[in-house]
């Protein structure tokens, strides 16, 4: 089935399926040594020159052959440490005074920046189209594979409380006031900006300020005061945040200023939204629905944050393309003990989409004023990595935070080194999805590719060596990820915005690159590219792919897993 050729200077071992049904894989010889779990990509590696097999394992829906000499599986064993070397969780930065110079930008994305963050709650648009203006000059300037997308993170219905001229000591056992008359503010009572507030709350209600730093129970309301008793004081600034302990306000999840800021991402062909207080999946719907009209390729990730989302978390992440693990207001509507819990459903609910999930708020806290880490933040960065996160992301640590860099720089160690445990393809399962037979009644397109794609990272991580896929729609690249293989994929595509998209994908380098009509030209087009990158060197050996739902070179009915060797 398989045959080697010389294709385009790289030595080739072609493995293709034009016929899968379901098979009983043969019994080990005895001699056999144990096989690794996620070791079934493969079922045979052969020698040419000491003519020697080596059972990688048996595949569920048939027979995939693979040739090679016994100095090839030595150089592939060799080539791991490198291939699996490159950090895969990506990194979120918030970009704000701390960073929003050319100079900044351009230390970030080089320390490990992968994803632009602009905050909309501060600003203004003119403060954001100059960081949008440098990201994309960064960008054109970079086309080795390290791109940065951008996300625009809207402020949402927030409630706050009015300004003060000087900060307002709060001490426990104090009475104090919240009043939905504008302009108030004097030593025990302060203006809110939501007219509802009243309504919203009850007597017993224990209110949050700034996410839980101060907190105070409501003792009694009148037509347009809330009078609490303070419990946890603290000092009381202007335009603080204000939650109400297990509910979410019923304001709409999308403002008027945040359509306004959407229109401005549309105008600025931004990447991502991020939207907050998201309470349903009829939110999704409708900016999906307006992005369309407006004729925008903008993918939309909802902060789960509110107390009313976690009902809805299936049906809202199902009409999304990802989730953000907003654990801030979380922990504020939410008892503060859940939130690592459903951190954990969070993740858990994207990864069985395959969709794209953040991790955020507070991960390097202190480093906003402290050039080190504590050790709980750390295990923070390591727990979210485990449990499977796409990205992890950093807010006021890289806004206005005193070592930015040093807040990357930890991060993207931390991540490493995580993920160093996690991808031993002969001692841990790790993250990869198992392989599933498949009945001939389920051949449809979408099941062989993630047949192809759970099969082609099993072999990729039997063989350590990086996976190359060429992709027009970005599915067969996402799918990949999905599966989590050991090493990185190296995704080529011929649309930009497709390339922006993979930037925020876990393990994927997105590469731009326009297709030949010629598929071999192209291969060695691309691995001309990586070499020239660095990212490969000769003598390596590249797990290379062709399938997915959209055909590119290949017939229809006919899927491809290929092994190569690296001329030169």
């Amino acid at each position: 089935m398989a045959a080697a050729a010389e294709i385009g200077g790289l030595t080739a071992a072609r493995m293709a399926a034009p016929a899968l049904r379901p098979a009983v894989a043969p019994a080990p010889a005895a001699a056999a040594p144990p096989q690794p779990r996620r070791a079934v990509a493969a079922r045979s590696l052969r020698t040419t020159t000491a003519e020697r097999t080596a059972d990688l394992a048996g595949a569920a829906n048939g027979a995939v052959h693979a040739q090679m000499n016994s100095q090839a599986t030595s150089e592939i064993t060799s080539q791991g440490v490198t291939a699996n070397s490159r950090r895969k969780t990506k990194i979120v930065c918030t970009i704000g005074p701390s960073t929003n110079t050319r100079e900044m930008i351009w230390k970030l994305a080089e320390t490990g920046m992968n994803v632009a963050r602009l905050n909309m709650s501060h600003g203004d648009h003119q403060s954001h189209q100059k960081v949008i203006d440098l990201v994309k000059e960064y960008n054109a300037q970079n086309t080795d594979g390290n791109i940065i997308a951008i996300m625009l993170d809207t402020k949402g219905p927030e409630v706050r409380s009015g300004d003060v001229p000087e900060p307002i000591m709060l001490k426990e056992g104090q009475e104090f006031n919240f009043t939905i008359k504008r302009g108030v503010s004097t030593e025990d009572t302060v203006s809110v900006n939501y007219d509802d507030f009243i309504n919203d709350v009850e007597v017993g209600d224990t209110l949050l300020v700034d996410g839980g730093m101060m907190s105070l129970v409501v003792k009694s309301k009148s037509a347009d005061t809330v009078k609490c008793v303070v419990v946890d004081g603290g000092e009381l600034k202007s335009r603080r945040h204000l939650n109400v302990r297990g509910k979410s306000a019923t304001l709409p999840s999308i403002t008027e200023k945040d359509w306004e800021d959407i229109k401005f991402g549309v105008e600025n062909g931004v990447d991502f939204y991020a939207v907050s207080f998201v309470k349903d999946a009829k939110v999704i719907h409708e900016l999906k629905d307006y992005l369309k009209g407006a004729n925008a390729d903008i993918h939309v990730i909802p902060k789960i944050e509110s107390a009313d989302s976690i009902p809805n978390l299936q049906s809202i992440i199902a009409a999304s393309d990802g989730a953000m693990v907003a654990r801030g207001d979380l922990g504020a509507e939410l008892p503060i003990e859940d939130v690592p819990l459903l951190q954990a459903e969070i993740v858990q609910t994207c990864r069985s989409m395959e969709k794209p999930v953040i991790v955020a708020t507070n991960m390097l806290e202190s480093m906003i004023d402290h050039p080190t880490p504590t050790r709980a933040e750390v295990s923070d960065i390591a727990i979210a990595v485990r449990e499977g996160a796409d990205a992890v992301m950093l807010s006021g640590e890289t806004a206005h935070g005193k070592y930015p860099l040093k807040a990357v720089k930890v991060m993207h160690t931390v991540a490493l080194r995580t993920e160093s445990s996690l991808y031993n393809p002969t001692t841990s399962p790790g993250l990869v999805a198992p392989a599933q037979a498949l009945h001939s009644e389920e051949f449809s397109p979408s099941q062989l590719s993630k047949m192809f794609g759970s099969h082609s990272t099993m072999m990729a991580n039997t063989l350590r060596t990086p996976i190359i896929v060429f992709t027009q729609t970005g599915s067969m690249a996402v799918l990949l990820s999905h599966y989590r293989p050991s090493s990185t994929i190296f995704a080529f595509t011929n649309e930009e915005r497709v390339k922006q998209r993979l930037a925020l994908y876990q393990g994927v380098i997105p590469i731009h690159m326009q297709f030949s009509d010629d598929a071999e030209e192209t291969f060695s087009r691309a691995i001309s590219s990586l070499l020239k990158s660095q990212y490969v060197k000769k003598g390596d050996y590249v797990t290379l792919v062709q399938s997915g739902v959209t055909s590119i070179w290949r017939e229809e009915s006919t899927h491809h897993i290929q092994v190569r060797k690296v001329q030169g």
